[in-house]
Parts: structure tokens; C-alpha cells; sequence
């Protein structure tokens, strides 16, 4: 991907059919399209940014600014997101997070990146690890904040959450959506930072109710632990001290369990979104990983 101009959706499509066709051309269009898919920043080397479940690519927002004139910038969202057409998300393709990496590859494929560094959080973090296990020459690293291969507990594992407080919070979303977001957002963000309460709170209430569970549901009975030792790429694991989704523990895991060369970034704040809270201490880090040579 050359050239230092920013795309839409509609300037990326006019290049992406390759030589397959009008319907080729037609199917990658749309997705750009369907996925909110912008490309900025004027580098050579490409950073795709996958945000977490919750929210949407603005969650990046206040981190941009600092890597657009290095890198360039793909972003989109997933389909889940309250910034995608509802009428989008299909039921019964979207019961794994297989389906999610489908999106992922056919989005880069779509714009022609044959190598990248990966940012993912929280549930992208797995669908990264999932993408570089099926198209190990595509990623150059792979950055993960606050990812856990598996959110509940199961023996000597701790992922955070025991079945029965799992099902709580899925009967809480589903009685009273509205009231979980209200008592959910301020924890996950942690950190006493009331402009990051609210924009995480304004992206959940996008999110259809019953997507919204659909999707949590996905997440929590994902388990990835089997497949780490598969993953080639190089990564970096980022977790802040205190998590209410992610122990610290899981990031102790990670580094003992994936198959790349991997490192731990502990950052000294609280909460599962510091790219909204503490961006400064993200972007730190950030830096550090895209600057260092990946292998």
C-alpha cells in the first residue's frame, strides 16, 4: 500500500476488485462499506487498529494522532458494533470467532496488505491470534491489550469469572440492558476518568440488546488456550495492573503459551480500556512495539 493519501470506503472499493471481476470488485465494495473501513496516516508500514467488544473504531481516536504521519492506519469495525447496520449481523454465521476473522483477512485482502502489525483489544486481541494462526506471513506483529484466551475459570486456570457469575451478568443484559450498561461501563473503564466512562457507555448503548448479549455470549464461552502454541508472530501483550475482565494472571499465560516470541507490557493504570483512559500510556507502548524489529 503506497501513496500518502487518506480513503473512504467508496475510494478503496474503486481499487480492490484485483482481477476477479465486476462481482469481486462488487463483494469487497461492500464490505468496506458494511465495515466502516478507513484507511489514514501517510507511513509505509501498515497498523491495522481492531477495537473490543463495546465499542467501535473511535475508541482510537485518541491515540491517531500520534502514529498518523509514521504509519498508515487501517480501521474498521466489527460487525457487532453499533456503528454497523444491525441488519448486517447474521445470527448464524457469527457463533464462533472464526466468522469475525473471516472479516478480518477478507478487509486486508480487500486492500491489498500483505504485511501488517495488528493491534487488538480484548476480544480482537483473539481474533488477531486466530488471523496470524491461519496467515502466518500477513502479520508482522501482533499487539494485544487485554486479551485472555479464556474468560472463565476452569481448574488450575484462572480467567476471571466463575459460570455462575457469568450467567448473571447474560440475565442482567437481557432484563434490563439499559441499567447493566449503566453499572458495567464505570468498571471496565476502571480508572476515575468520566469522559472514558462515557464514551465506552455511549458505544454499549449503540449496540442492539440483543447483539449486544449475543456477542457476549460468543466471547465467554470462547476457550483459544489450545491453539496459543500455533501462533508464529511475534507478540506483545499488553495489560494494566488491574483489569475487572482480565487477571494479571492471564497475561502471565499468554507469555508461556504462545508459540512467538512474546513479551509483557504491564502499564501502571487501572481499567480494561486504557486507550481510552490513558491514552499518553498507551501510545508509549505502542511506539515501542511498532519501532522494535518484529522477529
Amino acid at each position: 500500500m503506497g501513496g500518502n493519501s487518506n480513503y473512504d470506503a467508496s475510494d478503496m472499493a474503486a481499487g480492490c476488485g484485483g482481477g476477479g471481476g465486476g462481482s469481486g470488485s462488487r463483494s469487497a465494495a461492500k464490505l468496506l462499506q458494511m465495515l466502516n473501513v478507513q484507511v489514514v496516516g501517510s507511513g509505509e508500514r501498515v497498523v491495522v487498529l481492531s477495537h473490543g467488544f463495546g465499542t467501535d473504531q473511535s475508541v482510537w481516536n485518541r491515540i491517531l494522532p500520534f502514529f498518523v504521519r509514521d504509519y498508515r492506519l487501517v480501521l474498521y469495525d466489527l460487525v457487532c458494533a453499533g456503528s454497523v447496520d444491525p441488519d448486517h449481523f447474521d445470527f448464524r454465521r457469527y457463533t464462533t470467532l472464526d466468522s469475525y476473522v473471516d472479516d478480518l483477512l477478507a478487509v486486508l485482502h480487500a486492500l491489498r496488505v500483505d504485511r501488517c502489525f495488528f493491534v487488538g483489544h480484548s476480544v480482537s486481541a483473539m481474533i488477531g491470534i486466530l488471523a496470524a494462526i491461519r496467515s502466518p506471513d500477513l502479520f508482522l506483529k501482533l499487539i494485544l491489550i487485554g486479551g485472555s484466551p479464556r474468560f472463565l475459570n476452569d481448574g488450575d486456570y484462572h480467567g476471571g469469572f466463575d459460570r455462575a457469575q457469568i450467567e448473571e451478568v447474560f440475565l442482567a443484559m437481557e432484563s434490563n440492558y439499559k441499567a447493566w450498561v449503566q453499572g458495567f461501563a464505570p468498571l471496565a473503564v476502571g480508572a476515575d476518568v468520566p469522559a472514558a466512562v462515557q464514551e465506552f457507555s455511549r458505544t454499549l448503548f449503540n449496540m442492539r440488546p440483543d447483539i449486544s448479549l449475543f456477542v457476549c455470549r460468543t466471547v465467554f464461552n470462547s476457550d483459544l488456550r489450545g491453539v496459543l502454541g500455533l501462533v508464529r508472530t511475534p507478540c506483545v501483550v499488553v495489560q494494566t495492573t488491574k483489569d475487572v475482565s482480565v487477571p494479571l494472571s492471564v497475561a502471565s499465560y499468554l507469555k508461556h503459551h504462545l508459540g512467538g516470541r512474546t513479551t509483557v507490557e504491564l502499564l501502571p493504570v487501572e481499567g480494561h480500556l486504557p486507550h481510552l483512559s490513558a491514552p499518553a500510556v498507551i501510545v508509549q507502548v505502542l511506539r515501542s512495539a511498532l519501532a522494535s524489529p518484529p522477529r
